[in-house]
């Protein structure tokens, strides 16, 4: 699926222009995520030379190399309005034929009454993102489909931001991560998870969703689920921190099966963010950058 088969909760003129700026030239969403926080400084903690503390400014030069060495040769990136961001962009840090994607979700989440819900970033919204040089918002949601209905929190923020952003010109990716309940059995979980990514899928759609970021289902059929859920609404698949091996395998599979594309953090760089700038380059560029370069072939189709 492209960005010209969309069927169903169509785009406007100005998120087409969002979709297309975030994917490759043959159509197909390819997105380099690094509005990681505290899992990314848990990266870099976890690397040789690595130190137990982090500081926001490490983290910050962190992810500028990020840009320059890895997600500049793709066609989009997803940064942070914390640590990243306006910073990348007003050092000329960004490539100009790079779109930047502004996340909205802070980091963490709440728990109410079982189940989990994410909260904005303070002082983000879509004329934010505007202002801060984004071409395309993301918003994460935790979702439980067989607990939760059109009537629940997640379904109403994300029909409300759905609609601030398009009054705002900009196009909202609505990512969703499901997850196990207190309780619920490893086996119980495994289970229900392709009906629930699917299931998250419809009920996003079902409340205005235009693009899905989504967990890999498990399997083909598990994909083809998702397909049919999105009902023409193109999803892309996350990495959800495996490695990168497993995740083209995932991808290629996904696009099999109606995805329209990937979008990448830690299968691409988790091993390559030395605390030590001079190895970090090194690493991004000969380790990091092939692997973005394979994953543009699998959403491709090459």
């Amino acid at each position: 699926m492209t960005i010209d088969t969309l069927t169903t909760n169509d785009l406007t003129t100005q998120e087409r222009r969002g979709l297309a700026a975030i994917s490759t030239p043959d159509g197909h969403m390819l997105i380099v995520a690094a509005d990681q926080r505290n899992s990314m400084k848990a990266v870099m903690q976890d690397a040789p030379n690595g130190t137990s503390a982090i500081t926001t400014v490490e983290l910050a030069e962190a992810k500028a190399d990020l840009v320059r060495h890895l997600a500049n040769h793709g066609p989009a990136i997803l940064l942070d309005p914390e640590v990243a961001l306006p910073a990348i962009p007003d050092q000329g840090i960004l490539a100009r034929d790079t779109a930047l994607v502004v996340g909205l979700d802070a980091s963490g989440f709440e728990t109410v009454n079982g189940l989990k819900y994410t909260n904005y970033v303070p002082g983000m919204n879509p004329r934010r993102v505007r202002e801060l040089g984004g071409d395309v918002a993301k918003m994460l949601w935790y979702t439980r489909p067989d607990k939760q209905g059109l009537d629940d929190r997640v379904a109403d923020e994300i029909r409300s931001l759905t609609a601030e952003c398009a009054a705002e010109g900009i196009l909202l990716i609505v990512e969703l991560l499901t997850y196990k309940l207190e309780g619920e059995s490893d086996e119980d979980y495994a289970a229900l998870f392709p009906t629930l990514v699917a299931d998250g899928a419809r009920l996003a759609v079902a409340c205005g969703a235009k693009i899905l970021k989504l967990q890999y289902p498990g399997s083909s059929a598990g994909a083809d689920l998702v397909t049919d859920a999105a009902a023409g609404v193109p999803w892309a698949v996350l990495s959800a921190g495996v490695d990168h091996e497993t995740f083209i395998v995932q991808v290629r599979d996904a696009m099999a099966h109606g995805a329209a594309g990937a979008m990448a953090g830690r299968s691409l760089w988790k091993d390559a963010l030395s605390v030590d700038p001079t190895k970090r380059r090194e690493l991004l560029t000969t380790r990091a950058l092939p692997r973005l370069r394979e994953l543009r072939a699998a959403v491709d189709g090459e």
